[in-house]
C-alpha cells in the first residue's frame, strides 16, 4: 500500500496503514562483511549509486549527564578506521551534551532501499588539523555561517543577519564571493563517534525484517582492528 491512511478527530491522530517494505536482498551473519565499518562503506556506496536523497543525512542522539535525551539531523562527513565524523559548533546543545556524556547514537535511514544503519558508541573531538582541512573545503557562505551562528542560543529577529554582515566585513567577503581565506573558529569543529555497536536493518514484508548486529569484543582496540561478535536479531 503506497497511500497512508490516517484517521483524525478533534484531539487525536491515528495512522492506520504504512508502506510495506520488501527489500529484494537478504543479510545474514554469514554473507555480511566481518567489519561493520566496511559493511557500512558498501551500503553507503549502494545508497549513493542508487540515487537515495541525502544518503549522508543521519540522526544524532545525545543525552545530558542525567540521561535526558535529544535528537537532531546532522550531516555525516567522514568514515575512517576509528569511526564516523560530523562537524558542528562546540557551544551548541549537542556539543554541550557530548561534553557531559560521551555516549551517542547515530541512525541512517535510506527509505528508497528499505535500509537502516544504527550506530552506538562514544565520542571524541577530531584534531584541529582535521577541522581546519575540512573547514577550508566548505563554501564561503557556510564558513561565514559558522562564525555568525551562536548555535542553539536564543536570538532576536534580525540578530543573525547583523552578525553575518559583521563577519562579511571582518573577513572582507563580498556578497558574490566564492572563495576567501576565512579561518575556522576556535568554537567550531568535528566529533568522531567510535562505535561499539552497529546494526544493519533490511525492511521485509509483515515487519519480519532482517537485522544483523555487531558488538565490539571487550578489550578490542579502538585504534587498531577491533574484533566483533556478529548476531542475527529477531525483528
Amino acid at each position: 500500500m503506497d497511500q497512508m491512511e490516517v484517521a483524525e478527530t478533534t484531539d487525536t491522530l491515528h495512522v492506520r496503514s504504512h508502506v510495506q517494505y520488501n527489500a529484494p536482498d537478504h543479510i545474514t551473519p554469514t554473507n555480511i562483511h566481518r567489519s561493520p565499518l566496511e559493511q557500512f562503506h558498501i551500503w553507503f556506496n549502494d545508497a549513493r549509486i542508487a540515487g537515495v536523497r541525502e544518503p549522508d543525512a543521519m540522526s544524532l542522539s545525545t543525552a545530558t549527564a542525567s540521561g535526558i535525551p535529544s535528537s537532531r539531523m546532522v550531516l555525516f562527513k567522514q568514515l575512517d578506521k576509528r569511526g564516523f565524523v560530523f562537524y558542528t559548533n562546540y557551544t551548541s546543545r549537542k556539543s554541550k551534551e557530548l561534553e557531559e556524556n560521551s555516549n551517542a547514537a547515530l541512525l541512517f535511514f535510506w527509505r528508497e532501499m528499505s535500509r537502516q544503519v544504527r550506530i552506538v558508541g562514544r565520542v571524541e573531538k577530531v584534531s584541529k588539523e582535521e577541522t581546519e582541512a575540512y573547514f577550508k573545503s566548505r563554501p564561503v557562505g557556510s564558513q561565514l555561517g559558522a562564525w555568525a551562528s551562536k548555535q542553539s542560543s536564543i536570538i532576536g529577529e534580525n540578530d543573525l543577519a547583523a552578525r553575518l554582515k559583521k563577519f562579511h566585513d571582518r573577513f572582507g567577503v563580498t556578497e558574490d564571493a566564492h572563495e576567501r581565506d576565512v579561518p575556522a573558529p576556535e568554537f567550531w569543529g568535528g566529533w568522531r563517534v567510535i562505535p561499539n555497536e552497529m546494526e544493519f536493518w533490511l525492511g521485509k514484508p509483515s515487519r519480519l525484517h532482517d537485522r544483523i548486529r555487531y558488538l565490539r569484543v571487550n578489550g578490542s582496540a579502538s585504534d587498531g582492528e577491533p574484533q566483533w561478535n556478529i548476531d542475527r536479531l529477531s525483528p
